[in-house]
């Protein structure tokens, strides 16, 4: 069919599909909304889990669905509000009619002036019709200019990893490889921005043209344009689509600029704040933890403790092998298998009797760095690899305190950290707890 595109019986086709399409639009419209509404926050606590676990590839994937999921809800929510009215007002036409000035008998000039900005009542019907449609296929459209952002972001984060850091390249041929290509794409998305806002003004100029066709060509291939190329040059040779899109673009950034907004109660605090001997942080107590909140770094039971001993929980994240190799560099293996990987191949080639080993060695390595003190009391740490009660990974301990008097304590975990080949212990966490035994 798409061959017989010129032929007059699929014209007309496409003209029945045009004129039968907004029955489709509040269709798809509906399922939309009501599936975007049931996955949007299962996807946001998705984030805020890749986020607070840093990982960073999750993070990014998970970051542009919602922010997909969050344009989709307003555009189809604004169509729907729109396509409703449009509806609403057939039925009025079809009991009322067009508008008829004569019959409201105002004045000479509120029915001049009305007749000039109101003007036909079907014209206001084509007008919705316009806006329904436009902003419905606008919806779409935008989810591939997020993806076309996150893409050339991507690649130039790509370029950065495989020339300019990238060990297996010398420290010559990296930078001399990887800087001009760097130059060529962050200029190349400048250039493509540009054009973009100006609704092609590089297009348009004849010398100019020619400098911005090879940009134009690398990032049509990076951003997937060939996707979706026809549909951005249908709005732009049409004025209302054009003036509706700009529209549009104040809107989001209202959006955006309204959703940094929150209300304070004090000068002095706020609702983020760290845990430390005046502040009781909900994400330091597993017992406090809910759906969308997870372990900041360290984590008792409770905030009230009535055992005789206190579990502690430090969540796990990459730079912990960062400051296990700073005090033990034999752990330090020569391919790091850190960050996104197939699990269908593994590069280790160590025995698992070494590998047991060496798993030994670096918890042992752990306890040293790492100390636990209450109030002023060293406790003795005896870390192993476990799990927290939402499902987290790290590492926990379990000290006893059957010997603490009763009352306020503040627990401090300290981390040993080289600083110009001197040794410092700084704070890791301080959580605040009140121990009143059975």
């Amino acid at each position: 069919m798409s061959q017989d595109y010129n032929n007059p019986a699929f014209k007309k086709l496409l003209q029945k599909l045009q004129e039968e399409s907004w029955q489709l639009e509040l269709l798809i419209s509906g399922f939309a909304i009501f599936g975007l509404f049931t996955a949007f926050p299962h996807i946001s606590i998705a984030v805020k889990a890749a986020q607070n676990d840093e990982k960073v590839y999750s993070w990014i994937v998970l970051t542009v669905v919602m922010v997909s999921c969050a344009i989709l809800i307003f555009n189809l929510l604004l169509h729907v509000v729109l396509r409703g009215l449009w509806i609403g007002a057939l039925g009025l036409r079809y009991v009322s009619g067009d508008i008829d000035y004569e019959e409201l008998n105002y004045s000479q000039k509120f029915s001049k002036y009305l007749k000039k900005k109101v003007g036909s009542f079907d014209r206001y019907i084509g007008r919705l019709e316009d806006y329904c449609s436009i902003i419905f296929a606008i919806s779409f459209l935008l989810i591939f200019y997020v993806l076309a952002f996150t893409f050339s972001i991507l690649t130039i984060v790509i370029i950065v990893r495989l020339t300019v850091d990238n060990d297996a390249i010398s420290d010559t041929y990296g930078p001399l490889i990887g800087i001009p290509l760097l130059l060529f794409f962050v200029t190349g998305m400048l250039l493509t921005f540009i054009d973009f806002l100006t609704l092609g003004w590089l297009k348009k100029k004849k010398w100019l043209s020619r400098i911005y066709f090879p940009f134009y060509w690398v990032f049509s291939k990076v951003t997937l344009a060939f996707l979706y190329r026809p549909l951005v040059y249908n709005f732009l040779d049409n004025k209302f689509g054009r003036r509706v899109s700009l529209a549009l673009v104040p809107i989001y950034i209202l959006i955006v600029i309204a959703s940094t907004f929150n209300y304070k109660t004090s000068n002095y605090f706020s609702h983020d704040m760290d845990s430390n001997s005046i502040i009781a942080d909900s994400r330091n107590y597993e017992d406090a933890l809910t759906e969308d909140t997870f372990i900041q770094d360290v984590a008792i039971e409770s905030k009230i403790v009535t055992n005789n001993y206190l579990k502690v929980f430090m969540m796990i994240d990459e730079d912990f092998d960062d400051y296990i190799f700073d005090f033990n560099p034999t752990l330090k293996p020569e391919d790091d298998l850190r960050g996104l990987k197939s699990q269908m191949y593994t590069n280790s080639t160590v025995s698992w009797s070494k590998r047991d080993s060496l798993r030994g060695a670096y918890m042992k390595t752990l306890n040293d760095i790492f100390t636990i003190k209450i109030d002023s009391t060293i406790y003795k740490s005896d870390f192993i690899l476990g799990e927290s009660s939402n499902g987290q990974k790290g590492f926990e301990t379990y000290i006893g305190i059957k010997n603490l008097p009763e009352g306020k304590h503040l627990l401090k975990v300290l981390r040993e950290r080289i600083r110009k080949k001197d040794t410092q212990q700084v704070y890791y966490s301080r959580i605040p707890f009140w121990y009143y035994p059975n």
